[in-house]
């Protein structure tokens, strides 16, 4: 019997199936503001259980690419507002991912008086595209003194509030990818020699220190965390002890007892593969819920969810291109093909334009 369309619960929400829209980066929100063209797009992939949102900012320092959307404003709660109310008239549920950009931004896509900040002054390798001056290079990021760090995890907090305000079920940290989060994680990025460098235990102090905040601000059971081991987006390089720092930090998620962890693994578009010893440490150190994903299909779905390797299996891309993307998947129906060109370029070309059945 089928597991993958069959209901689910994550906490006290109910899941009409264990199928998670992962969050993308789809650049729509014109002035980081949710907008008519994002109440279509997510009301139409609305037949997941689950739908996490694209990364979206928790103030204007959060920011770093150009239109991405934010959750610190009126304006942005009203946009999120829309979003959430058209989801639940699906079906669905909704998380509204949390992110804070750290040095993967530029000065270009963001508002007067925002700052490039990170643990320590190194840029990443790279460009990064501003719809001002095209593609630019990823500038050195100003050292987050004391004052800064506390100010980003009451950022979070304040954010998390507000998503629940705008109507979402919860929120998913994003710890993956190369962002704020990871970059304290990472010995690359974080050459810190203070309480938040050095060991793990102090480079994992500002995720810890923003899951206490999220969580005493909404709640544990919605709160989640995205997380990228052996993910090398964004100028993370592998490092060794790797697998050691990431058991920690299983073990301490686990401590703090959040709803679930999402764990990705981008080896199917290149990345290096995620050991599976790391998803067995997250599946036994953890007790909450563990979603997978990347690369996934229906059959290595179904027997991940059976053999309980997983709770629930997030799809990306393919949601792209196909708003009925659970159907298609149901009856084994081929798939519009995605184009890449149009993913983060602005208006409905390749967002809101892509066929159903």
């Amino acid at each position: 019997m089928s597991i993958l369309f069959t209901p689910a619960t994550l906490g006290p929400l109910a899941l009409r199936n264990h199928i998670v829209m992962a969050p993308m980066t789809r650049s729509r929100a014109t002035g980081n503001i949710p907008n008519a063209l994002m109440v279509q797009y997510y009301a139409e992939r609305s037949s997941a259980g689950l739908i996490i949102t694209e990364g979206t900012a928790i103030s204007p320092n959060g920011l770093g690419y150009p239109r991405i959307p934010g959750i610190f404003s009126p304006a942005q709660l009203e946009g999120w507002r829309a979003v959430t109310e058209s989801v639940h008239e699906k079906g669905a549920k909704i998380f509204l991912q949390l992110m804070h950009c750290g040095r993967i931004a530029s000065q270009l896509n963001m508002p007067e008086g925002a700052r490039v900040l990170s643990p320590s002054a190194v840029a990443a390798a790279g460009t990064i595209y501003t719809d001002a001056a095209g593609p630019q290079p990823f500038p050195v990021p100003e050292v987050m003194i004391l004052n800064d760090i506390e100010a980003a995890v009451t950022e979070h907090a304040d954010a998390a509030r507000n998503a629940v305000a705008a109507g979402f079920d919860g929120v998913e940290l994003h710890g993956a990818n190369g962002y704020l989060i990871e970059q304290f994680i990472r010995p690359n990025s974080n050459l810190r020699t203070d309480c938040y460098g050095g060991s793990i235990e102090n480079r994992a102090r500002f995720l810890l220190e923003t899951v206490d905040a999220v969580t005493a601000a909404i709640g544990r059971e919605r709160v989640g965390i995205r997380l990228s081991p052996f993910g090398i987006f964004n100028d993370m390089p592998l490092y060794d002890g790797m697998i050691e720092d990431y058991t920690y930090l299983a073990r301490q998620l686990d401590a703090a007892g959040l709803a679930y962890i999402h764990l990705l693994d981008h080896s199917s578009m290149g990345a290096p593969i995620v050991p599976e010893r790391i998803k067995a440490i997250y599946r036994h150190a953890f007790s909450g819920m563990l979603i997978l994903s990347g690369g996934y299909d229906a059959r290595r779905a179904e027997s991940d969810l059976a053999a309980g390797t997983c709770d629930l299996v997030a799809f990306g891309r393919p949601f792209i291109a196909n708003p009925d993307f659970v159907e298609r998947l149901r009856i084994g129906a081929p798939l519009n093909e995605p184009d890449m060109d149009t993913f983060y370029t602005p208006g409905q070309k390749g967002y809101n334009d892509y066929p159903a059945l």
